[in-house]
């Protein structure tokens, strides 16, 4: 990865990825309910305890780092700040949330008005979590 500064690729999608679990879990208590009646309409249940909290942190820890390694490779064309930082975590949403959530739609697993609110807490929380961690991110 020539020309990434991995040690701050990595410190910045931590940094990312904490904001991501956190934002998730404040914005829980507003679909959970929703979320689980949903669920076992289709006789699925979901994982909870250290696992279920496990797996959040792993799948925050992802994103967080995908987001900063692309905000590190768009710095040179767009120029480090929160504009790159906000460009990159749009189009991650656009072409990695929001198609999940078009799948979610299309098989009707989760009612609309549950995925709206999914979609508008992960549009808020990539762009939240891509400008903290592009703040740590330094070449």
């Amino acid at each position: 990865m020539a020309g990434i500064n991995t040690g701050r690729l990595l410190l910045g999608g931590l940094v990312a990825a904490v904001v991501i679990f956190l934002i998730e879990g404040a914005a829980t208590p507003f679909y959970m309910s929703d979320m689980l009646h949903a669920l076992q309409q289709h006789n699925l249940s979901m994982g909870s305890g250290a696992s279920g909290m496990l797996a959040g942190a792993l799948i925050s820890l992802l994103m967080g780092i995908g987001l900063i390694f692309f905000y590190a490779a768009a710095r040179p064309r767009f120029g480090a700040g929160v504009k790159t930082a906000m460009i990159v975590a749009t189009v991650s949403f656009f072409t990695g949330y929001f198609a999940g959530l078009i799948g979610y739609q299309a098989i009707g697993l989760y009612p609309t008005d549950m995925l709206v609110r999914f979609g508008v807490t992960g549009l808020v929380e990539m762009n939240l979590a891509a400008i903290a961690g592009a703040w740590v991110y330094r070449e």
